[in-house]
């Protein structure tokens, strides 16, 4: 497999951390086979050497996790579900019509697995970690720690080294799956620390729609957190469209570092949905590695009492005629606060490059905040790269004329914050996706 070239991204050297620390062991990396077993090493030995990020480093300045309890944070054991909350009933329903293609639910100490005899009969795999390192290494081999780094983070060594479970999805050359694909990570229980790798590989000429939702209930008055890697490869002329979802409960520290790499005439449409967790970290680049390959990333998020959401993106186009598209849009209520550092870097030679990146935020209360960070890095000469960014409250204009419809304020407001959000969610193709959303934002506003 052709190499990743180097991405040169401009960030301060790593300070020193407190001295707190988490109480996970060797013991505690999971035995593997042969093609797992080295790259568990590899993120321990980083896990070990690595300190917890502080905000004097860049990446981080805006988002401080001091207060993460560490010490404190344990895995679940096998069949730990069984003691905790189920997975609630909507996240569990067909994306379209009556049935997935396939469906994986990930819980503590737990993993439930279904595929379309159809799709499994076209080669297809959608799995689970587990199993995958059992029956197909070889596989796996060619997916994991081919795109995200280990040595990116403290996080990501932590996920690359302790991953309990996680979802492997491997596409056939020129095979189109038609249904989608839908898998679930069920995070709840306090004190808990839920690590997750998800794993994707969508061969020459294939094409695929996949789902994946991370959820908990609140647990009031505790900690809890997840730590997970996503790793994509979209091949030679392949395209995917990958619909990332959270509603982490209120006590959840949620980081990520998730990279998709597309080649040559490839296509990604990337969609993320944020509306949970106490504080999010997610570190998500987009690699156009090959001539003509595309990429869009679209974003939502909704915040309110103390939650903090902080999205750090990359758009990096490594080849000629590669073009990216990123929209982020969020609504901020209460003291809440979010930040979205983006940057947009062209190679030397990567000539013909179109890359666009814009981040919108509506205000909703005094008290609340957004931080929003667009940047440039190019280093050719024939491009065209555009950026921008804006902060605002709510138009007056839109409600006046509502309410003069005999609209109440409070359903005036929710209508023109559901207009906002509209173009994020034309993006979503699945109308149980978005009705749920949209119910998140209602009850939000209310």
């Amino acid at each position: 497999m052709q190499e990743k070239p180097k991405v040169v991204v401009s960030r301060t050297r790593r300070a020193e951390s407190t001295a707190k620390e988490f109480s996970f062991t060797e013991a505690d990396v999971r035995a593997a086979g042969d093609s797992v077993a080295s790259y568990r090493t590899l993120a321990w030995n980083a896990f070990k050497r690595l300190t917890l990020p502080v905000n004097t480093e860049e990446a981080w300045r805006r988002t401080d996790i001091h207060n993460l309890p560490v010490d404190k944070f344990k895995f679940a054991g096998d069949d730990a579900f069984n003691d905790l909350p189920s997975v609630r009933e909507d996240l569990l329903k067909p994306l379209t019509g009556d049935q997935h293609g396939g469906q994986i639910v990930l819980t503590p100490g737990g993993v439930k697995v279904d595929l379309d005899e159809k799709l499994a009969n076209k080669g297809i795999i959608f799995t689970d970690l587990k199993t995958a390192e059992q029956k197909y290494p070889d596989l796996l081999a060619k997916m994991i720690g081919k795109t995200v780094n280990v040595e990116e983070g403290k996080f990501s060594a932590l996920a690359g080294a302790f991953a309990q479970n996680g979802v492997v999805l491997y596409v056939p050359k020129g095979v189109t799956v038609e249904e989608p694909l839908h898998s679930v990570l069920w995070g709840p229980g306090a004190d808990i620390a839920h690590v997750s790798h998800i794993l994707v590989f969508v061969d020459e000429g294939a094409s695929v729609t996949y789902v994946h939702e991370s959820a908990s209930p609140d647990e009031m008055a505790s900690n809890s957190m997840h730590a997970g890697i996503v790793e994509i490869q979209i091949m030679q002329d392949a395209s995917m469209k990958f619909v990332e979802l959270q509603s982490w409960g209120r006590h959840v520290w949620n980081f990520s570092h998730e990279r998709a790499r597309v080649e040559r005439g490839g296509n990604l449409d990337w969609i993320f949905g944020a509306i949970g967790s106490r504080l999010t970290k997610n570190f998500s680049e987009l690699d156009l590695a090959g001539e003509g390959a595309q990429g869009r990333m679209s974003g939502f998020y909704f915040t309110d009492g103390n939650q903090h959401l902080d999205h750090d993106t990359q758009q990096n186009h490594l080849a000629p005629h590669t073009t990216s598209d990123l929209l982020f849009k969020g609504a901020l209520k209460g003291k809440s606060r979010s930040v979205w550092q983006g940057m947009i870097y062209v190679a030397p030679g990567a000539q013909k490059t179109d890359g666009y990146q814009a981040n919108r935020n509506l205000v909703l209360s005094d008290g609340a905040r957004a931080d929003s960070i667009p940047g440039l890095e190019i280093l050719a000469d024939d491009v065209r790269c555009t950026h921008g960014a804006t902060v605002g409250k709510l138009e007056q204009e839109p409600i006046f004329y509502l309410k003069s419809r005999g609209i109440p304020q409070a359903e005036a407001e929710k209508i023109v914050v559901e207009g906002f959000f509209d173009p994020i969610f034309q993006r979503i193709p699945f109308e149980g996706v978005r009705e749920r959303f949209q119910q998140y934002i209602a009850n939000k506003m209310s």
